[in-house]
């Protein structure tokens, strides 16, 4: 799970996939706010590049974009807000949630963290490091991932995760350089964002099948909620 958890247990395609353009509406939104040009406002190309590879209709990309830049009259104000604590078995979790109430989304987290424990602000991000992640995909066979790292500028990179996809670790401030440069080296981007990567994850093989399946139901429930956009686990491999 390394980075950034995701469920193993996915729920029906439609659901999963709605869960998923809300999420990416959202994050269009906030990008937008800087401009409603991707060509000219990187954030927005970023999440919009994302948003069309898993087909998120045109007619919803574009109106959250319009939505997001004022151009509809409506008010758009998300907050956003970072949540730390511990699952079941002292498994360390960074929550990020952009809010449109943040009272709600706290007693959410409160609720949501029973099974687990809900800490303060500090209490595990000293366990985490902000970094640029940026999923890519090669372009055929052969191409070495650690000379695409190296020449595109990243920090570090990993592979083995899901479908062949290598996760590409830059400084928070490279995101967007890096991704630029990664097609360049033989890899397609398939997304790119900041987020929480565990410095010392606790090792599956540390926990029994029952303990395992109590953190990964309560990953899950976490990842649910209306207002949580990423869940960061120090969970490894």
């Amino acid at each position: 799970m390394g980075a950034q958890w995701k469920a193993k247990h996915k729920d029906l395609a439609s659901n999963a996939k709605g869960r998923l353009f809300g999420k990416l509406a959202k994050d269009i939104m906030i990008a937008a706010r800087h401009g409603a040009d991707p060509a000219a406002n990187s954030r927005l190309r970023l999440v919009v590049e994302q948003a069309r590879k898993v087909s998120m209709p045109k007619e919803t990309l574009d109106r959250a974009i319009k939505k997001g830049a004022g151009l509809t009259g409506e008010t758009v104000h998300f907050e956003h807000v970072i949540y730390e604590g511990f699952a079941p078995h002292r498994v360390p979790v960074m929550v990020e949630c952009l809010t449109d109430n943040v009272n709600r989304a706290a007693s959410e987290m409160r609720v949501l963290f029973r099974k687990g424990q809900l800490g303060t602000s500090g209490s595990v991000a000293w366990d985490f490091a902000h970094v640029g992640m940026i999923e890519a995909e090669a372009a055929a066979k052969g191409i070495d991932p650690e000379l695409a790292a190296i020449e595109s500028g990243a920090q570090d990179f990993e592979t083995g995760h899901d479908d062949g996809v290598t996760l590409f670790l830059t400084d928070p401030t490279d995101l967007d350089l890096v991704s630029r440069a990664l097609p360049a080296q033989g890899f397609r981007v398939l997304s790119a964002k900041l987020g929480y990567k565990p410095k010392t994850p606790v090792n599956p093989a540390s926990l029994s099948a029952e303990h395992l399946e109590e953190v990964e139901v309560f990953l899950a429930a976490l990842d649910a909620n209306e207002d949580v956009q990423n869940v960061f686990a120090g969970l490894g491999g």
